[in-house]
């Protein structure tokens, strides 16, 4: 009889080769999510560019003409103008950003206050 064998633990190799192809997958993610999020912020600005030289044109012909119709174009271009600032300065400061910073931190922070007591421990 052939003694029965269990699944056979994979080899350093083969879980090294593992975790790498799991690393490498979170990297391409964050990666396409980056350039999402770029493509939106040059999208956004270049949105910032044409309305503020729209808003610049709108304020030389109300100097000209003065109508109520090109004021509440300009009221509806400053709105739009806001909304965009809005959402660059959002996605710039988002959590998802912070969060790995966030963690580093704590992480960091914590171990600096286990030293500093075993410093202190054994300079005692």
């Amino acid at each position: 009889m052939k003694p029965s064998q269990d699944s056979p633990s994979p080899s350093p190799d083969e879980t090294d080769d593992r975790e790498f192809e799991q690393t490498l997958a979170e990297v391409e993610r964050s990666l396409q999510a980056l350039k999402a999020r770029y493509a939106q912020v040059k999208a956004d600005q270049q949105r910032q560019l044409q309305l503020q030289q729209r808003l610049s044109q709108t304020q030389r012909e109300l100097k000209q003409i003065r109508s109520r119709e090109l004021k509440a174009e300009l009221q509806q271009i400053q709105q739009q103008l806001e909304e965009l600032e809005v959402a660059l300065e959002s996605q710039l400061f988002s959590w998802n950003g912070l969060k790995e910073v966030f963690w580093q931190a704590v992480r960091f922070g914590g171990l600096g206050i286990v030293v500093g007591w075993l410093l202190r421990y054994f300079a005692e």
